[in-house]
C-alpha cells in the first residue's frame, strides 16, 4: 500500500509539473502574441507622426551607444529609448526583441544580446544584390554565389559557375525556381547552401556565441569577422527590403534618370526658390542624366541642407516601388563592405563617421562627406537613408522562466500601415536569451 500510494503520488507530482509546464507554454504563446500587436503599435504611431507632421518632424534614429536626432523624413527608424525591447512583462509571461549589433560597439563574446527590432534595409538584399556583392558576404563561396542568382533569375539567364539543372539529379529531385526568393528560407534549396555558411557559429541566430557554440569551427579573417564573431549570411540578407517610390504626401517623384528631368526645375524651386532652383539647373545641365539621387547631389553644388529639403521628391526609377536599398545609417560595416565604392577598406569608417556625426543623418549626403564623392557615386545606385520593413525576433517565456518560445515577425510599414508579412515558428533553435538569462527557470527572475 505505501508503495502505491508512493507510486501514485509521483504519478500524480509528474502531472502537476506537466500541467505547470503546459501553462508556462501557453503564457509564452500569449506574449509573442502580445509582442505582436505591441511592434504594430510602434510601428503604427511612427508612421502616423510622419504623416501628421510631415518632413519637418524632429525625428530620432538610434545606432548603438549614440543618440541621433535630425529633420526625419517618411521610412524612419524608430529609436530604440522609446520602446521597450526586453523582459517585457505580459501577465506571468515576458518577452525579449533579439536584435542586432551593427555599430560594432557590443562584445559578441559576453553572453549578451542586443535587444531592439532589426532594419531588414540594414541587410543585402538577396532578390538585389549583383554577384559581387553576394560574393563579398562572409562564407560565400563563388558557386553558391552564382547558384543564387540562377535561383532568382529565368532560366534563360544563367550565371557561370551556379547550379542549374542540377537540382533534377537530387534526391529526391526538384526543380531550379528561376523566379525571385519569397522567404529567406528558399536559402537552404540552393545548392550549396550548407549549415556552415548558412549559420557559422550563430547556430541560435541570435548574434553572440553561446556556450553551445564554436567560434573556432572555420577561419577567422577579416572578411568573416563581425566584431568577433564568424556569423552566418542569414545574418546578413533579406528579401523584403523596398521603399515607396513616391514623396511623403504619396504625390509621384521626379525620375532624373530621364533626359530633361521634367518637373525638376518645379521640385527644387518648391524647396529652394526660384534663383536657387536655377543656378542649380545651370550648373548639372538640363539634359543631364543620373545613376542615382546621390550622383545628382554630389554634381548639384547644394548643401546637405538644401538637398534635404528636395531629396524625397526625386528618383531614379520609374517603378512603383524600389527594391533592395541598403539604408546606410543602420548597415553594419559587413553589409557595407559588400557595397561598391565602400568596400572593406571603408566600411568601418563609415560605420564612425555616423556615429559621430548623428546630426547629418536625414539623407545620403553624408557619404558623400564620408567616402568623397567618387566613392559616393559608385556606391548611390545601392544605398538610401530609410527603412519600411522591420524584423522583430520574439523570444518570450511562461512563469519561472518556463515554457521557452519563439518567432520571427517581418512588418511591412511601406503602405503606410504596418502589416505582417511573414511569420516563422523558431522554437527548434537553442534558447537564445544569453547566458546571463539561461537560469531564469531555475531563479524565477533575472
Amino acid at each position: 500500500l505505501v508503495s502505491i500510494a508512493l507510486y501514485f503520488g509521483q504519478s500524480m507530482m509528474f502531472n502537476l509539473q506537466t500541467a505547470d509546464n503546459y501553462e508556462a507554454s501557453v503564457e509564452a504563446d500569449q506574449a509573442i502574441e502580445g509582442a505582436a500587436r505591441y511592434v504594430s503599435a510602434i510601428l503604427t504611431n511612427l508612421q502616423q507622426q510622419v504623416q501628421s507632421q510631415g518632413t519637418n518632424m524632429p525625428g530620432i534614429l538610434m545606432l548603438p551607444g549614440v543618440i541621433q536626432a535630425y529633420t526625419s523624413q517618411s521610412g524612419q527608424t524608430p529609436f530604440t529609448q522609446t520602446y521597450q525591447s526586453q523582459e517585457v512583462p505580459v501577465g506571468n509571461a515576458h518577452f525579449w526583441l533579439i536584435g542586432r549589433d551593427t555599430g560594432g560597439t557590443s562584445n559578441v563574446n559576453s553572453g549578451v544580446p542586443v535587444f531592439a527590432l532589426v532594419d531588414e534595409a540594414s541587410k543585402l538584399n538577396l532578390n538585389t544584390a549583383t554577384l559581387d556583392m553576394l560574393e563579398a558576404l562572409p562564407f560565400m563561396t563563388p558557386d553558391l554565389a552564382a547558384s543564387i542568382l540562377n535561383w532568382r533569375n529565368p532560366a534563360t539567364t544563367i550565371t557561370t559557375g551556379g547550379a542549374e539543372l542540377e537540382y533534377g539529379m537530387l534526391n529526391p529531385p526538384y526543380r531550379c525556381k528561376n523566379a525571385p526568393f519569397e522567404t529567406i528560407d528558399e536559402l537552404k534549396l540552393v545548392i550549396g547552401a550548407t549549415t556552415d555558411i548558412l549559420y557559422g557559429a550563430d547556430i541560435n541566430l541570435n548574434g553572440i556565441l553561446d556556450a553551445n557554440e564554436n567560434n573556432q569551427n572555420t577561419v577567422q579573417t577579416g572578411a568573416n569577422l563581425d566584431g568577433g564573431l564568424n556569423a552566418g549570411i542569414l545574418n546578413y540578407v533579406p528579401v523584403y527590403s523596398r521603399e515607396p517610390n513616391t514623396q511623403i504626401d504619396g504625390t509621384p517623384r521626379v525620375n532624373i534618370a530621364a533626359r530633361g528631368q521634367a518637373g525638376l526645375q518645379t521640385a527644387l524651386q518648391n524647396a529652394l526658390g526660384a534663383d536657387r532652383a536655377s543656378q542649380i539647373t545651370q550648373r548639372i545641365g538640363r539634359n543631364a542624366t543620373f545613376t542615382s539621387v546621390l550622383q545628382f547631389y554630389t554634381g548639384s553644388g547644394m548643401t546637405a541642407d538644401e538637398f534635404a529639403k528636395v531629396a524625397d521628391a526625386l528618383t531614379v526609377s520609374a517603378d512603383p516601388y524600389v527594391q533592395g536599398l541598403v539604408n546606410v545609417n543602420t548597415a553594419s560595416a559587413t553589409v557595407l563592405a559588400c557595397l561598391p565604392g565602400i568596400g572593406v577598406n571603408n566600411a568601418q569608417s563609415l560605420v564612425t563617421y555616423r556615429q559621430t556625426h548623428p546630426d547629418q543623418l536625414a539623407t545620403v549626403a553624408w557619404v558623400a562627406q564620408a567616402l568623397g564623392n567618387d566613392g559616393a557615386i559608385q556606391a548611390g545606385p545601392y544605398i538610401t537613408a530609410k527603412s519600411y520593413q522591420f524584423t522583430a525576433d520574439v523570444a518570450a517565456v511562461g512563469h519561472h522562466g518556463r515554457g521557452y518560445r519563439r518567432t520571427l515577425f517581418v512588418f511591412d510599414t511601406s503602405s503606410g500601415t504596418p502589416q505582417i508579412i511573414y511569420r516563422r515558428d523558431s522554437n527548434q533553435l537553442t534558447r537564445a536569451l544569453g547566458a546571463a538569462r539561461q537560469n531564469w527557470q531555475l531563479t524565477g527572475n533575472m
